[in-house]
């Protein structure tokens, strides 16, 4: 099969785009991503990036607040945002005869959203009620990628949680967005990738009309977010009104996801020969055979993988009955750590795992939205769009030695372990 068309360039401004033209469907996607995520976000204040992704569908200079949803919706399309630990990113998918609507609206907010202190007040209260919904009332809330990070992490940056304590959060104000705004959503920051049915040198053209006049800005600095591995187990404990069964978390560092990709994913093949689907080998251990457990899950990338550079997390997750300890999980996942790290896994059983991710990630990319996001955060993580058509065959090549070796990495004495409790006295 030849290879899909890419074409890079960079406008005066700094702005990268990706096109990737694709006449199959009369649709187009656009995507713009920036170079800040959760990390990036100030000391004091928590949950910053996710406000701000949220001020961003406010209005802007030249557009009334939810005009960007009236537009998008009116022309038949869809559009969302999400901030993720390395970058934020913002979409449209609609039919290609829209194209130049979705580039107006993308460069308009990239030269000045509407920040006003009613925008502010309002969208502080909308993500107060997203972390009721999603992490305060609810079981398990913000099990694990909130709860793990503080217990493996000990720098701000990597530690805090991305979706922000209310008092932080109520303390947002006007200069602060202002200041994140200069600093953080210039267009030598971003990524603009636009794919499906379009017309190169028309893209091209529209590009330069809507994006080539947004002012340049320099692009922030960015720090290392590396600290060292930890030398010890870690562990806490975290009491759960709402839960009705305890639950384990297992942290682990990873091989850096830019730099050490072919050892990063290592460990995804890990994370699938461990626990994805019912003939893996936990669960056929701990919820079949034992079974010790009600539910187990392992993953290379604390919100998924080739969503964060360096540091990055390999987690295992178990909710299991209240008679069953935590240790006596912890064993039997050390075991079969243990089992793996000195015995490779046969070519059938990798075969399996490779051959799903692989079914996964075409089935992902036939998606028009779920190919836009992933040319655009390769391009904007790794330097190189071209990454999320070539991954597929970069895991099917993943051999049992390699998985072995990341089995050897995880190790008792350098992890974190979160143990989620439910509240005593409690009818569940």
């Amino acid at each position: 099969m030849a290879a899909p068309e890419l074409h890079r360039l960079t406008l005066d401004n700094g702005l990268r785009v990706v096109l990737a033209p694709d006449r199959t469907a009369p649709v187009v996607g656009v995507s713009v991503h920036y170079d800040v995520g959760f990390r990036s976000e100030p000391e004091g204040r928590t949950g910053f990036a996710h406000l701000f992704e949220h001020l961003m569908f406010q209005g802007s200079e030249s557009l009334e607040k939810l005009a960007h949803f009236r537009h998008i919706q009116g022309s038949g399309g869809t559009f969302n945002g999400s901030t993720h630990p390395d970058y934020t990113d913002y979409f449209e998918v609609l039919p290609s005869a829209a194209l130049e609507r979705a580039l107006f609206l993308e460069a308009d907010r990239m030269r000045a959203p509407k920040l006003t202190r009613e925008n502010l007040a309002n969208q502080i209260d909308v993500v107060k009620e997203e972390i009721r919904l999603n992490v305060l009332n609810r079981p398990y809330g913000g099990f694990p990628w909130i709860l793990l990070p503080p217990v493996l992490y000990s720098t701000f940056p990597n530690a805090h949680n991305g979706y922000g304590d209310f008092t932080d959060l109520e303390q947002a104000s006007l200069d602060d967005c202002a200041a994140f705004f200069d600093t953080y959503y210039a267009p030598a920051n971003a990524v603009l990738t636009v794919a499906g049915d379009f017309e190169l040198d028309r893209a091209r053209e529209l590009i330069d009309k809507h994006f080539g006049d947004v002012p340049a800005r320099p692009r922030p600095h960015r720090p290392s977010f590396a600290e060292p591995r930890p030398t010890t187990e870690l562990r806490d404990t975290h009491t759960d009104p709402h839960a009705p069964l305890p639950a384990l978390a297992v942290g682990y560092r990873m091989p850096d996801p830019v730099n050490e990709l072919d050892g990063y994913l290592a460990h995804l093949v890990l994370a699938g020969v461990l626990a994805d689907g019912d003939g893996s080998r936990l669960q056929q251990r701990l919820v079949h055979r034992e079974p010790l457990v009600t539910d187990i899950n392992a993953g290379a990338g604390l919100f998924g993988p080739f969503e964060a550079r360096d540091p990055d997390t390999f987690s295992v997750t178990a909710i299991h009955a209240p008679d069953v300890t935590a240790d006596r999980v912890l064993g039997a996942l050390d075991e079969e750590l243990d089992a793996l790290a000195s015995t490779p896994p046969g070519e059938q059983e990798l075969a399996k795992v490779t051959a799903r991710w692989s079914a996964n990630l075409h089935s992902e990319h036939d998606r028009l939205v779920s190919r836009t996001l992933a040319l655009g955060a390769f391009e904007l993580l790794y330097g190189d769009a071209a990454l999320a058509y070539d991954v597929a065959d970069r895991i099917a090549a993943v051999n049992p030695e390699q998985v072995a070796e990341a089995a050897k990495g995880l190790r008792p004495d350098s992890r974190a372990v979160l143990v989620v409790k439910p509240q005593e006295g409690d009818a569940q």
